[in-house]
């Protein structure tokens, strides 16, 4: 997996755990929604892509494809997954 993404991923797990305050990720995480709060940034990260791509606007696309990933990886975490499971299903694809 990239060092990036396993970077972050820990971070994201670090939030899980020690929820502070002032944190993005924490705040997702104990969301009074629960994970429909990370669920609807998906969708809503989704669409912003989605017109990025449309309009061919390279910077937006990076942008949003990065949103989307870092939700993704809350997912994960509030789940209880890791990324070995999300590397193993990519493996398993190839």
């Amino acid at each position: 997996m990239d060092r990036t993404i396993e970077e972050l991923f820990a971070v994201i797990e670090d939030r899980r755990e020690t929820l502070p305050d002032d944190s993005y990720t924490a705040s997702l995480l104990t969301h009074e929604k629960g994970e429909n709060a990370v669920l609807e940034k998906l969708g809503e990260e989704t669409t912003e892509l989605v017109l990025a791509a449309k309009d061919d606007d390279e910077s937006e696309i990076a942008a949003e494809s990065a949103d989307i990933v870092y939700h993704l990886l809350v997912l994960l975490a509030m789940k209880g997954m890791d990324l070995e499971a999300l590397e193993a299903e990519l493996e398993a694809r190839r």
